[in-house]
């Protein structure tokens, strides 16, 4: 019910009238059924306007610290994401990220439409990077389609480090859905996941216009924390790739 209210009553609105957002390509979500959303991921943002543009409810895995907290701030937290939808996973370890893949796969199996950031965490400077294989292995498992999606203007909306969103014009374009169900019972082939991921991103990359680095958002952070330096704007000496367009 949480969910609804906050789209249409409560938080939905002022977003709209502050961002003025747009859906491109709606027509490629499916009615029904289950199916992946896969998007850049440029600002915690993406996680608000991307399902206030869908027709339908969107699902994403929230990691379990949002629902752990203590005090009143964590007992609102908990209530929020709980409320919207959003199913908590731990991430600590690889147990834990098999359950978490495990849980996609699940609610995907289940009908929902569920959002997911291949690059596993924000940009930290606005390009697409690596993305990680667990979406492969959730779309063989599931046989559900991929759905690419590009957000635009999220990160001037909620910038790296901002405390209050900014009116900006947000644009959420959707691409036509991806069928790797020639690659049924082939989960588990490291090689074969890479290669579906590899087409994700170029799929995204294409539909975002956004530059490639081969490397893993992940790791720039890491490396950006461990010299000090702050995320925005910094210029990464990353190898370069453009991923793979066709898996196998």
């Amino acid at each position: 019910m949480l969910y609804w209210v906050m789209k249409h009553i409560l938080l939905g609105p002022l977003m709209k009238l502050t961002c003025r957002p747009r859906i491109e390509g709606v027509e490629h979500v499916p009615a029904e059924g289950g199916a992946i959303l896969v998007s850049n991921h440029l600002a915690v943002a993406d996680s608000f306007f991307m399902p206030l543009m869908m027709p339908r409810r969107v699902t994403f895995l929230a990691k379990r610290e949002y629902f752990t907290g203590s005090g009143l701030k964590g007992r609102f937290k908990k209530y929020f994401f709980s409320g919207v939808g959003q199913v908590p996973i731990d991430r600590s370890s690889g147990a834990a990220a098999q359950a978490a893949l495990d849980t996609g796969v699940r609610l995907l199996r289940e009908g929902n439409l569920l959002g997911v950031y291949p690059e596993g965490t924000r940009s930290p400077d606005g390009r697409l990077y690596k993305g990680k294989t667990g979406v492969a292995r959730m779309a063989l498992e599931s046989n559900a389609p991929v759905i690419p999606i590009a957000m635009f203007g999220t990160d001037k909306v909620n910038p790296i480090g901002s405390k209050m969103w900014r009116p900006h014009r947000v644009v959420v374009k959707v691409g036509p859905p991806l069928d790797f169900s020639r690659y049924e019972g082939l989960a588990g082939d490291r090689f074969v996941e890479r290669a579906i991921t590899d087409e994700i991103m170029y799929a995204l990359m294409e539909l975002s216009g956004q530059e490639y680095v081969d490397v893993y958002a992940a790791k720039v952070k890491d490396d950006l924390a461990a010299q000090g330096k702050q995320v925005a704007g910094w210029g990464t000496r990353s190898a370069h790739r453009v991923p793979e367009t066709k898996a196998g």
